[in-house]
């Protein structure tokens, strides 16, 4: 499946979340979307949870 069809698949999910249930529970849905992306790439191994951890307390890394 390609990453367009995969983005096309999202929007209409979001639109009709808001459409259906209204602004707010689009706002949750899309909240829920992006840690499950994140969950995601963490068990793809595509996102280093330290990297990630230091970057939000503000360590900058020379890599």
């Amino acid at each position: 499946m390609s990453r367009t069809v995969v983005g096309m698949g999202v929007g209409a999910v979001l639109a009709l979340t808001w459409i259906a249930l209204g602004f707010w529970a689009f706002v949750l849905v899309l909240v829920a979307m992006a840690i499950g992306a994140g969950v995601g790439r963490i068990m793809d191994g595509k996102l280093d949870v330290h990297t990630l951890t230091d970057a939000f307390r503000g360590k900058r890394s020379s890599s």
